[in-house]
């Protein structure tokens, strides 16, 4: 299989499992009856690249700013019983960006499919709201490092990466359906080393945008132009106060993953060495939102045939926090290797997304990092949770 044949497959699975992870929350949104909020946005980004020594930084190429575009389709939702009212009642979506990074020749113009969870922090009443957003989806259309076309593209080394937005920033309520969008933002493109070269693209800057509101039930209700005496809220008003529930719960859960990933010597080639994951957690969680989870690591990692053909394995432990919402589960590992490190540096991370299928069966794909926090490999697995008590 080349290159462009894995790129297509990870397109389409990680496009398949955006779409339908939140196609699966908006249709748990459908049974609110009575008022269905959504929101349509479109917004600007601005900035620039976070420098570092590498050919692109050395050659100036990220001293120039950088734009971008995105489109957003958004839902919140008001059911008081649902997985959202624990949350503050967020906004969620899907969402298209594109940008332009300055030198299309060199680094491509990027296109991306994400979901995205809003997540209001200040009374949502006010005027003016602040809120946190992260996405997290897939980027296409890169012009990927090539030793003769493209030497000095050391950040990227494939056609696609994975897109990681965060935005902290403002919501302005300027009309009944309109708001204005002000913000900072800070964008990651990497392939966790899947191709080499893969030293990333950072990039930071200010954001502004306008959201259109829009209650779905309308067109049910009244759908005269010229009648305004039935109108529905667009806007959904939270409670000032929401209920965590204090379930205690504890578990052993088992991680399977698997993934492929290449050395640096063999950049710009298809030349792909498989890698194995197996984590077994103790995990503690303190309510529906919080939970923390230590546990052992085995790796198997074919590129380790470079130093000993005979010992590809390696071992580890870690200790975790767990943010959890609706059936996901934001995770972030911090681990070090037991015994020899096979030169992986004293420590490793694993941030990484888990979706649970069920209480028993969950599904994880997670970045295992080197020291200083450069990526390892991608994790592609999945797990259960035999115990629980």
């Amino acid at each position: 299989m080349n290159k462009i044949s894995i790129q297509n497959s990870m397109l389409k699975i990680v496009a398949v499992c955006v779409i339908s992870l939140f196609s699966s929350m908006y249709v748990a949104a459908q049974s609110e009856t009575n008022n269905r909020f959504r929101y349509i946005e479109l917004k600007t980004n601005y900035g620039s690249f976070l420098y570092s020594d590498n050919k692109l930084g050395n050659a100036g190429l990220l001293d120039q700013s950088y734009g971008g575009i995105s489109l957003k389709l958004g839902w919140t939702s008001s059911d008081p019983e649902g997985w959202a009212s624990k949350y503050g009642y967020p906004s969620y979506g899907i969402g298209l960006y594109s940008g332009f990074l300055g030198n299309a020749k060199v680094y491509g113009n990027p296109n991306a499919i994400y979901g995205f969870i809003r997540f209001p922090i200040t009374d949502s009443s006010r005027r003016n709201v602040f809120s946190i957003e992260p996405s997290l989806g897939l980027t296409y259309n890169l012009n990927p490092f090539n030793s003769v076309e493209n030497p000095l593209n050391d950040a990227i080394g494939a056609r696609m990466a994975v897109y990681f937005n965060l935005d902290v920033g403002f919501t302005y309520k300027w009309t009944r359906e309109v708001d204005i969008l002000y913000g900072v933002d800070f964008s990651h493109f990497s392939n966790g080393s899947t191709f080499t070269p893969n030293n990333g693209l950072n990039l930071y800057g200010i954001n502004l945008g306008i959201r259109y509101h829009y209650n779905a039930n309308q067109f049910k209700t009244n759908n005269d132009p010229y009648n305004n005496e039935e109108l529905l809220p667009v806007r959904f008003k939270r409670p000032s106060k929401t209920t965590i529930e204090r379930n205690r719960e504890q578990m052993i859960s088992v991680y399977l993953a698997g993934g492929v990933s290449q050395r640096d010597e063999d950049e710009g080639t298809n030349t792909l060495f498989g890698t194995f994951s197996a984590v077994f957690d103790y995990e503690f969680h303190f309510n529906e939102m919080h939970g923390v989870n230590a546990g052992v690591d085995f790796f198997y990692d074919n590129r380790l045939q470079q130093f000993d053909t005979s010992n590809r394995y390696h071992y580890g432990a870690h200790i975790g926090y767990d943010f959890k919402f609706y059936k996901l589960a934001v995770k972030f590992q911090l681990g070090t290797y037991l015994g020899d490190d096979k030169n992986k540096g004293a420590f490793f991370m694993r941030p990484a997304l888990r979706y649970n299928f069920n209480k028993s069966v969950f599904a994880q794909v997670g970045l295992k990092t080197l020291a200083g926090g450069s990526a390892d490999y991608i994790e592609y697995g999945i797990g259960f949770k035999p115990f629980k008590w």
